[in-house]
């Protein structure tokens, strides 16, 4: 049952505790085992990937190699169907015309005084992409992690993601990882792949970043090898919340509310509205919908527990709110949506209109989907080609400029008691 609360009550206040309590990944059981997995890659390299993938995919081993050949990407092409090919492609399209934007260019700042500065913008190397495995494949995390790599000018881009049973990876993921311009493909996954990025084995190439989402034991990896090497964000269960006025379409709220309860039963589904009528609607919406979905179990766990109607004073209000607690995907669906944009200061991804569905943002828009989840929306942003990027600082001073500058600089080294800078400074004058 979609539960309906008012503002400024307790029972609004231990819900947004509960929210909270999503997102913490502190499970000693679960941090054990994780460690357990990555002492045992980092030690023992393929031989730990082969024993697990066994242990936990279910997959001969003796039939099975970690790396995908291309015969094998080949193949995939048949059996993907042509007209899903088609509207993979199209995304493609739109996600890199998005990202191309964002490119940065080195630059270089000389002045009279003799000095230069500039910093250069430098790609990394390598990049290690994650794509979850199980029962549907998330082809369109392939495009939003490979795509802004590839245009930030990374040199090689790995993707490894978990094998069926039979040992191969699904042919979408495949194709799409191909699309999308995957240097290396690896079919494994879970902990053990992400420990294999961080650290290398015989096969996989230790990687400078790893990104791309998972489960709870991919999340735990992720956030031990942060360090060794960088990685996108501390991920957590998915969320959305609908600020909507009684000129909403409930059929809609409810659809968009949905689609988010399906993804986990952790994900929360979050309407904030000063219309009493429109939640009663909603509420009869979500029960009609949810029974003709493939996912209605997921669905009615997670609108149990982490979904709700939270009725306000004002839309005002409802921003409020949404600043407090920085939300993964934020729809408008109000009279005048554009007249509330700019109060907006926390929100990962915001969705303007009732014809601005946050499917349209999974999938092809052209913004990422890979965004700050559990509040993090208050300092994280959404992936971008930035995340690819390494930035250089460049300093240049000539005698002149220095001998202008020197007596600060010495007081600075001397306030701070370090001689040895001082005198690096001093030696260069007597």
């Amino acid at each position: 049952m979609f539960k309906i609360i008012k503002s400024g009550t307790d029972e609004e206040k231990e819900f947004f505790k509960k929210l909270s309590r999503r997102n913490a990944m502190d499970n000693g059981e679960i941090e054990g085992t994780v460690k357990e997995i990555i002492d045992n890659v980092r030690k023992n390299g393929d031989k730990a990937l082969y024993e697990y993938t066994n242990k936990y995919d279910r997959v001969d081993t003796t039939k099975y190699k970690l790396k995908v050949e291309d015969r094998e990407i080949q193949e995939a092409y048949k059996n993907i169907d042509s007209v899903l090919l088609d509207s993979i492609r199209r995304a493609k399209k739109n996600i890199e015309k998005y990202h191309q934007k964002q490119i940065e260019k080195s630059w270089i700042s000389t002045e009279d005084n003799g000095v230069l500065l500039g910093q250069l913008y430098r790609p990394l190397e390598i990049v290690g992409v994650y794509v979850p495995g199980g029962t549907a494949p998330l082809i369109s995390s392939v495009l939003m992690n490979i795509i802004p790599a590839k245009i930030a000018g990374v040199e090689k881009i790995i993707m490894v993601t978990p094998p069926q049973k039979d040992g191969k990876i699904n042919p979408a993921i495949l194709a799409t990882a191909n699309e999308a311009g995957a240097d290396e493909i690896y079919a494994v996954g879970g902990a053990q792949a992400i420990a294999a990025l961080a650290f290398g084995t015989q096969t996989i190439p230790k990687v400078d970043k790893i990104v791309g989402p998972g489960n709870i034991y991919v999340a735990t990896a992720k956030k031990m090898v942060y360090g060794i090497c960088d990685i996108d964000m501390f991920a957590g269960p998915s969320e959305i919340t609908i600020i909507a006025d009684d000129t909403a379409n409930p059929v809609y709220v409810a659809a968009d509310l949905l689609s988010q309860a399906e993804h986990d039963p952790l994900a929360a589904s979050i309407l904030l509205t000063p219309s009493e009528e429109l939640t009663l609607q909603v509420r009869a919406e979500i029960e009609s919908q949810s029974q003709y979905l493939e996912r209605k179990e997921v669905i009615s766990k997670s609108i149990a527990e982490y979904g709700r109607a939270i009725i306000v004073d004002s839309v005002d209000e409802a921003v409020n709110i949404v600043n407090k607690i920085a939300t993964e995907h934020l729809e408008l669906m109000v009279k005048e949506p554009f007249a509330i944009l700019g109060s907006i200061k926390n929100a990962g991804a915001i969705f303007i209109g009732s014809y601005s569905s946050e499917p349209v943002g999974d999938y092809y828009a052209g913004p990422n989907h890979v965004l700050p989840t559990g509040g993090t929306a208050r300092f994280f942003s959404p992936l971008s080609v930035s995340d690819f990027v390494k930035k250089t600082s460049v300093i240049s001073y000539t005698q002149k400029a220095l001998h202008k500058a020197k007596d600060d600089i010495i007081r600075f080294a001397e306030a701070e008691g370090l001689t040895a800078h001082a005198n690096a400074i001093k030696v260069r004058f007597e």
